[in-house]
C-alpha cells in the first residue's frame, strides 16, 4: 500500500469517527469545516434535510485578497458564516472539525464564530 493512499484512507477513517458523533439537526446544524494547504471552507448544514443553509470560503470573491491559507483568513471565514447564519435564524449549531486537529486555523474559525454570536 501506498503511503499517499493510507494518509488517505487514515484521513476518512477520523473524519468518519467524529461524523459517527456530530449529526445536525433543524434546531441544532452541523457547522462542518473543511481545510486544505490553502483555503477554508465552513458550511453550516441540515443533515436532517440534507441541505447546506448557510456556507462561507476563501475561495468567494471577496475573501481572495492576501494569504488564504492562515489564521487570520479562518478568522475572516468564522466571522463570515456566523453573521451569514444569524441572518438566516441559526444561533446554535455543532461543530464538526471533518478530520482535522481542534487546532489552529480550524480552532481560530471557531473561536471567530463563538465571538461573532453563534452557540458551539
Amino acid at each position: 500500500m501506498s503511503k499517499t493512499l493510507r494518509t488517505h484512507e487514515l484521513r476518512a477513517r477520523r473524519h468518519r469517527r467524529v461524523r459517527r458523533n456530530v449529526i445536525g439537526t433543524a434546531e441544532r446544524p452541523r457547522l462542518s469545516v473543511f481545510r486544505s494547504n490553502k483555503h477554508i471552507v465552513a458550511q453550516i448544514i441540515d443533515d436532517a434535510a440534507g441541505r447546506t443553509l448557510v456556507a462561507a470560503s476563501t475561495l468567494e470573491a471577496g475573501q481572495r485578497r492576501g494569504a488564504t491559507g492562515n489564521i487570520a483568513a479562518a478568522t475572516e471565514i468564522g466571522k463570515l458564516v456566523a453573521s451569514r447564519a444569524i441572518s438566516q435564524g441559526v444561533t446554535k449549531v455543532v461543530f464538526d472539525r471533518g478530520s482535522s486537529r481542534y487546532h489552529g486555523r480550524v480552532a481560530a474559525l471557531a473561536e471567530a464564530a463563538r465571538e461573532a454570536g453563534l452557540e458551539l
